[in-house]
């Protein structure tokens, strides 16, 4: 066994196949409220439909998700009130800043996020839009139930804690 796992490491191939999967893989926009505002029941991963000019926006890192939530709307699931900043070099065949992006999930998928925000009042929140390994545009999306002020106090008095705790654990030990 042992003699197999040396085997996979000299083997430059896929050496060269582990350091190709980190290159392309860039968080382009993220959500970090949402994880203070929301308590994440679960994630998706979905592909996103875009067109020419919003992928050479993204890739320039020009996208903001924080005001943005997917619905489920006729069957299908839909980014809604995502920002991706016009692309300057695309004069004639541009795209607008805000409009509905379709996204792309399984069917069984969209019928678990469909029953989830229809029957049990759960919201569809972006977590993270992302360049995956492959280089394909991919966003996270959160199954989400929305807190509570005394719930964002408890996050809150949490985050403190741990940050004066690290603190303390670094002077002293």
């Amino acid at each position: 066994m042992a003699q197999a796992l040396d085997r996979q490491s000299t083997n430059p191939y896929l050496a060269a196949m582990a350091e190709k999967s980190d290159t392309n893989y860039k968080v382009i926009a993220e959500n970090r409220r949402a994880r203070f505002d929301y308590f994440i029941e679960s994630d998706v991963e979905c592909g996103i439909v875009l067109m020419g000019s919003e992928v050479k926006s993204l890739r320039e890192g020009q996208a903001n998700i924080a005001e943005s939530y997917a619905s489920v709307e006729d069957g299908e699931l839909w980014l809604i009130n995502g920002y991706i900043a016009p692309y300057k070099q695309a004069k004639t065949w541009g795209h607008e800043e805000r409009r509905k992006r379709k996204l792309l999930v399984s069917k069984r998928e969209l019928s678990r996020l469909w029953a989830a925000t229809a029957k049990d009042g759960m919201t569809l929140v972006p977590l993270v839009m992302y360049f995956n390994h492959r280089g394909l545009v991919k966003l996270k999306i959160g199954v989400a139930k929305g807190k509570k002020l005394a719930d964002k106090r408890a996050t809150s008095a949490k985050r403190d804690w741990d940050r004066q705790k690290r603190r303390l654990l670094k002077e002293h030990g």
